[in-house]
């Protein structure tokens, strides 16, 4: 296997592991590049002022994907529990008949 299928295949992985990070930078590119077309209609708005707020509304997609993936991943590890985890953790704590150990 090359290097590029490794690196493609650990690529997959971790987008399959945090789907939010990629929709974050989607969105992130998504919202400068709209903000950098819409500069030639900023009226008399100065330039650091458009450039201010296009950061700051690509800033907090960003962080609002962080959270939202944040939130799904302790939803996830806490609260969705597979079959398998919840057996075994039941096995570990009672025995057979259902009583404590």
């Amino acid at each position: 296997m090359s290097a590029y299928e490794e690196n493609e295949s650990k690529l997959m992985r971790k987008v399959k592991e945090n789907p939010f990070v990629p929709a974050g930078l989607a969105g992130f590119f998504a919202i400068v590049g709209y903000k950098l077309m819409k500069m030639k209609s900023r009226g008399d708005t100065k330039m650091s002022v458009h450039l201010i707020h296009m950061r700051v509304a690509a800033q907090g997609f960003v962080v609002g994907a962080m959270t939202v993936g944040v939130v799904y991943s302790m939803y996830r590890d806490y609260f969705s529990k597979p079959k398998g985890e919840a057996d075994s953790l039941k096995a570990f704590y009672f025995d057979e008949d259902g009583t404590n150990k």
